[in-house]
């Protein structure tokens, strides 16, 4: 695409947008009386204008029918609230059905997760991760290998950059997956990074732990709902991803995982486990002994948060009618048009560097550009001046534009902005 450092360009791809209706459908949030420049979609996503009603409508359920509302014959009887988000998050995640549901939060299903899937023995126990992961992650992988009887100084592998660079090489992860070999255990990385917004090469880091006999698994905080997954396809053994970022779920809102169907009928892996998860045939019989349900499902704990769930399934509905193929080629104008532009005012002051990668097929909506030098005091300037983005130490600032609501003119006039204060 032919870009242009100009305001008529930006209108004029927004007039051509045949997603620009989308836009109207959710909340933009004001500073200083004025729609805000809002770029944090992969902190924290917008409110769809549905939520409301989607929250509301189990408001009044909960008002007028109290604990009859698991069973009434409503939209959504509550009883089998987590089934109502397995279709869209399937087509979002490249799964089945029977591979995803709705639960918890992200770091608690990271821990379940490992229950079942980290087995280390003598021999085989080493962990692969890249480094600088999210905090919980380092936290889930440290506290999980002490729980072990393990030292995560010795059974973690951290992927770092070569000398000079700030993003991993994927023939790097393969070579280490590689050596590392019988030692391997697991593989848990994120699938797209959050610091630099860099996004791996999952099928093939796939196919490289397996054939040395490892699981694989991957968070997908930053990726869910952002960039096009198959995770059944890949052959990719579990996933976590959180609701609240690209899917606009709301703050803290619940998060999702895929299990492989190849689990399905496992009842021998171990779990921690609750009565949500348990056969559900029997469910109210309320015996001892666990019978894990067929799929994901097994792996839930407690009946779901219909209140904040809700508010999930305001969002996904969107995301069921544009699909992700249609976001993920307006996300690649986007984020190339502010890779453009940042490239454009990097020659006017030598002060930035981006960390993501130039190559799109390696990359999400975001772009982190570091700053040498005012890194501070460019990204106040910013903020005052009505663009929401976001800091990360050390001179950081992530932009995010979000191809549901982000719009060309937003990424023209964020530009505009940082090269009047710099």
């Amino acid at each position: 695409m032919n870009y242009q450092n100009d305001l008529a360009f930006a209108k004029a791809q927004d007039a051509q947008d045949p997603l620009k209706e989308y836009r109207a459908q959710f909340y933009i949030p004001k500073v200083n009386g004025k729609d805000s420049f809002y770029f944090t979609g992969n902190s924290l996503g917008l409110q769809p204008k549905t939520a409301r009603k989607f929250v509301e409508e189990e408001m009044k359920n909960w008002e007028t029918l109290g604990v009859e509302g698991h069973f009434a014959k409503v939209k959504r009887p509550w009883m089998n609230y987590h089934k109502f988000s397995k279709e869209a998050l399937a087509k979002i995640v490249g799964a089945k059905p029977i591979e995803v549901v709705t639960m918890n939060n992200l770091t608690v299903n990271l821990h379940l997760l490992m229950v079942s899937f980290y087995k280390p023995t003598a021999t085989r126990f080493k962990v692969i991760c890249e480094a600088g992961a999210f905090p919980s992650d380092q936290y889930t992988f440290e506290t999980q290998l002490k729980f072990h009887g393990l030292n995560p100084d010795e059974a973690l592998i951290e992927l770092t950059p070569r000398k000079g660079e700030h993003t991993l090489r994927t023939e790097d992860i393969l070579k280490t997956i590689a050596e590392t070999g019988h030692e391997l255990a697991l593989i848990l990385i994120g699938g797209l990074q959050y610091y630099t917004g860099q996004l791996f090469d999952m099928k093939s880091i796939t196919e490289a732990g397996h054939k040395v006999g490892a699981i694989v698994g991957f968070d997908l905080a930053h990726a869910a709902g952002n960039v096009p997954l198959q995770l059944h396809d890949w052959n990719v053994d579990f996933a976590t991803w959180c609701s609240y970022k690209y899917l606009n779920s709301g703050p803290g809102n619940v998060s999702g995982v895929f299990v492989n169907e190849k689990y399905a009928n496992d009842p021998s892996l171990n779990r921690f486990a609750g009565w949500w998860g348990h056969d559900e045939k029997e469910r109210f019989l309320m015996k001892k002994g666990f019978r894990p349900m067929s799929g994901a499902d097994g792996w839930q704990l407690s009946n779901v948060n219909v209140i904040s769930t809700a508010a999930h399934l305001a969002s996904l509905e969107i995301y069921d009618k544009v699909g992700m193929e249609a976001l993920r080629k307006k996300s690649l104008k986007l984020t190339g048009y502010l890779e453009f532009l940042m490239k454009e005012l990097s020659q006017v002051a030598d002060i930035f560097e981006i960390l993501t990668p130039s190559n799109p097929e390696e990359r999400g909506c975001q772009l982190s550009i570091f700053f040498h030098e005012d890194g501070r005091r460019l990204f106040e300037a910013l903020s005052a001046a009505g663009v929401i983005a976001d800091w990360r130490e050390p001179n950081v600032i992530r932009v995010a534009p979000v191809p549901l609501y982000n719009t060309f003119e937003d990424i023209y006039q964020f530009a505009a902005i940082l090269k009047d204060n710099l």
